[in-house]
């Protein structure tokens, strides 16, 4: 879809479908609303003395100009109440007046900005109308054989009648197509079956990403792993027919920096739990068990084309945790690259094994904060449902950066606590460490664990697993893998951009 930005009046523009606001409880339209009011001798007036619901949050109505203006037919988007509204709602509501339009047969769609009668900062309030309407869009047919009946939108028109705000209009809109369309890279990644998106596809996905936008590269092979000694990775990959794969990616935004921050991304292909196998119901959802992966590659993605000054590299271990004959077993003893062992009592926590490995590799490379990404815990999903993601820290000054980041793009975080206490449950009678402290605070001692990988370096940890995928559409999410993480990466490099 293509992104335009004009200036004129709304009435004017040529489109299939143009989005206009409506503001809960407020009788007479202002605004782009009004002139289009007064075009159609009231009839918006008339809709919302009819229909006074029409403004409430989500609500879209869609009504026939009959040639009045330049539009075929206006969608009347219910924004709530103007008090309350927000560049996450913005997103939302974008992402669900696209669709609406999209069900009326629109190939052309014309909004304004939704600033609010100025509230949100113009470049902001694009960018958001933007990340809206190309994540509001998105969908997975790469296996369908059927043709969709409702053609796609083709363009999408950004009316501004203020000249002075066009270049600020123009990048925001630029910003927001970058990141919307890497969140969608992201979802492509997960919603892909495991048969496909397998640790080798994983690294040829990184491999376009690295020669597009000029990253160095480097993939780590089943002996390139057993050299540097990263037991804990090998262990998981060992009981499957795909080869496992570390990819790393670099980025150097601000060489004279001795910051290098590193995003660490749980990347397991397909987690049957191996010799702890999985019950068989739901089973196939966890092709997504990569998501953290995905997030990242996303990520890298967007800082590809955006160009933070930043340092940052991408670390991603990539492998299937499978039962058969070489697989590992609970009781094993594993030597993780950092030297610790552990003790199997699981095989299904195994992305925590992955990541032990992957945070050391990255802190070798000198990164000096981590960040990581991984659909650990079923814990996590009952302790915070599908709307938060879990967070763990040894460093408040870098955990509040990453949530506050989280904060500005809609992306919510929780928090969890890191008493040394939790520490007990993941002590070994017979190695230094257990990969699981049982039921009781489950994703704050898996997260306990990567963090003891970490060890000094400055480390934030992200349990996904409850808002990694979604099984109906919201807002700017359709159903299947969400790409949630991307925006937050996004952010906090340009949080830390020094430009």
């Amino acid at each position: 879809m293509n992104v335009e930005v004009v200036s004129g009046s709304i009435n004017e523009i040529l489109c299939d479908t143009v989005i206009v606001n409506v503001f809960e409880g407020v009788m007479t339209p202002g605004g782009a609303a009004g002139v289009v009011d007064k075009a159609l001798d009231s009839h918006i007036s008339d809709i919302i003395r009819d229909i006074p619901d029409c403004g409430k949050y989500g609500k879209t109505t869609v009504v026939h100009t009959f040639g009045a203006i330049g539009a075929k037919r206006i969608l009347l988007l219910g924004m709530g109440k103007e008090s309350e509204i927000t560049l996450d709602k913005v997103r939302a509501l974008m992402a669900a007046a696209m669709r609406a339009a999209k069900k009326v047969h629109s190939q052309t769609v014309a909004t304004i900005i939704h600033r609010a009668s100025d509230k949100l900062e113009a470049c902001q309030a694009v960018q958001a109308v933007t990340e809206g309407a190309v994540m509001g869009l998105y969908q997975f047919t790469y296996y369908k054989t059927t043709k969709n009946d409702n053609p796609e939108i083709k363009k999408l028109v950004l009316i501004e009648a203020d000249t002075s705000q066009a270049d600020a209009i123009a990048k925001g809109a630029q910003i927001g197509r970058s990141i919307a369309e890497s969140v969608n890279f992201a979802r492509d990644l997960i919603n892909h079956p495991a048969q496909y998106m397998t640790p080798t596809k994983m690294a040829s996905h990184a491999k376009e990403i690295a020669e597009q936008y000029g990253f160095e590269l480097s993939i780590l092979e089943k002996e390139d792993m057993q050299q540097k000694g990263m037991g804990a990775l090998l262990a998981v990959a060992q009981g499957s027919a795909e080869p496992a794969k570390l990819i790393v990616l670099k980025y150097q935004g601000d060489p004279a920096s001795q910051e290098t921050i590193a995003f660490v991304g749980k990347g397991i292909t397909f987690d049957s739990g191996g010799i702890s196998i999985k019950p068989s119901q739901k089973m196939d959802e966890m092709k997504g068990d990569m998501a953290g992966a995905a997030a990242v590659l996303g990520a890298m993605r967007a800082i590809g084309q955006l160009k933070p000054q930043v340092n940052i590299i991408a670390v991603v271990p990539c492998t299937e945790n499978m039962p058969s004959g070489n697989a590992f077993r609970p009781g094993d003893i594993l030597t993780s690259m950092s030297g610790k062992t552990i003790e199997v009592l699981s095989t299904d926590a195994e992305g925590r094994l992955i990541l032990a490995d992957a945070v050391t590799y990255a802190k070798q490379l000198g990164a000096t904060k981590i960040i990581d990404l991984a659909t650990l815990t079923g814990a996590c999903v009952i302790g915070l449902g599908t709307v938060y993601s879990g967070v763990l820290t040894n460093n408040q000054q870098w955990c509040q950066t990453i949530i506050a980041a989280a904060q500005q793009i809609g992306e919510k975080m929780w928090e969890l606590p890191n008493d040394d206490e939790y520490l007990e449950q993941i002590k070994s009678s017979i190695a230094d460490l257990k990969n699981t402290g049982g039921r009781p605070g489950g994703t704050i001692t898996a997260g306990l664990f990567i963090g003891q990988f970490a060890e000094n370096t400055p480390w934030v940890h992200i349990d996904i697993a409850g808002t990694a995928d979604t099984d109906k559409d919201k807002g700017y999410n359709r159903k299947g893998g969400t790409g949630v993480g991307v925006r937050t990466l996004i952010q906090l490099a340009a949080t830390l951009n020094k430009s």
